[in-house]
C-alpha cells in the first residue's frame, strides 16, 4: 500500500468507493483497513482529526468512517465541521452506547451511528447502505441481494442460488416495501392500516416468518433489524 498524507490508500480502480478510517486505535485502524479492502474499498487512515483534516485537504472520499472517542478533537466535533462544510455522508463508530451520543450524532446529521462492538458485516452493509442513498441521480434497481438471496421487486421473487423460495402475498408486500426503500427505516404504522395491539403482534410474526426466509440466522438478524422505537430497515448487498 501507499503511504498517503494521514493514512494509507491501496490501488484499486479509480470507481472503488473511497473511505476515510479516523480511530485513535491503530489496532482497529488497521483491522478495518484490511476488511475494507478486501471487500472492493479504497482505503485512506488517520489517527486523530488533525490528520484526516490533513486527508481530506488532499483526497477525494466517497464516505467517512468515524470514531466518537478521541484525544484532541473528537469525533462529534469533526463531524460537525464536515457536515457544515462538505457533502460526505459519515458513518461513526463509537464504544459508548449512550443515548447522547447517540442524539448528538443524529442532530449534527450524521448518516449511520454504530456502537462498537459491531458484526464487520454489517458495517459493510451499512456503508454501502449510505453510498447507495447519496446515489439520488441513479434509479432503483429491480433486484436486491441479500446473501445468497436475491429479490425481484416486479415479480415480487426470491430466489436463493437456483431454488425459489415461496413466499406468501403479505411476505412479498412487505418485502416489496422494504426492498423498494432499503437502507430506510420503515415505520411499523406503515406496515399497517390498524393501529390495535393486535395489528402491532401480527406484523411481529410476519416479520419473524419473512426473516426465516431471508436470514442465516433469524435470532440474530443482519439483513431485516428492528429499529426499537421506531420500526424496521433493510440492510442489502
Amino acid at each position: 500500500m501507499n503511504e498517503r498524507l494521514a493514512g494509507r490508500s491501496v490501488a484499486l480502480p479509480d470507481d472503488a468507493p473511497h473511505v476515510l478510517v479516523v480511530d485513535d486505535d491503530q489496532k482497529i485502524r488497521d483491522l478495518l483497513a484490511r476488511y475494507l479492502i478486501e471487500n472492493g474499498f479504497r482505503v485512506t487512515t488517520a489517527a486523530d482529526a488533525a490528520m484526516a483534516r490533513a486527508a481530506l485537504r488532499g483526497l477525494a472520499f466517497d464516505i467517512v468512517l468515524l470514531d466518537v472517542m478521541m484525544p484532541g478533537e473528537s469525533g462529534l466535533d469533526l463531524a460537525r465541521h464536515l457536515k457544515a462544510t462538505t457533502k460526505l455522508p459519515i458513518c461513526m463508530l463509537t464504544a459508548r452506547a449512550e443515548a447522547e451520543h447517540r442524539i448528538e450524532g443524529l442532530e449534527i446529521g450524521v448518516d449511520e451511528y454504530l456502537p462498537k462492538p459491531f458484526e464487520p458485516r454489517e458495517l459493510l452493509l451499512r456503508l454501502k447502505n449510505i453510498l447507495r442513498r447519496g446515489q439520488a441521480q441513479s434509479g432503483p434497481s429491480d433486484e436486491v441481494r441479500m446473501g445468497p438471496n436475491v429479490f425481484h421487486i416486479a415479480r415480487g421473487d426470491l430466489k436463493r442460488e437456483d431454488e425459489t423460495i415461496k413466499l406468501t402475498e403479505r411476505e412479498r408486500e412487505l418485502l416489496r416495501i422494504f426492498a423498494q426503500r432499503r437502507g430506510m427505516v420503515v415505520q411499523r404504522h406503515e406496515l399497517s392500516n390498524d393501529d390495535s395491539t393486535g395489528s402491532e403482534r401480527a406484523i411481529d410474526v410476519q416479520i419473524n416468518r419473512l426473516r426465516r426466509k431471508i436470514e442465516t440466522d433469524p435470532a440474530n438478524p443482519v439483513y431485516l433489524q428492528t429499529i426499537r422505537g421506531k420500526g424496521y430497515i433493510l440492510y442489502t448487498d
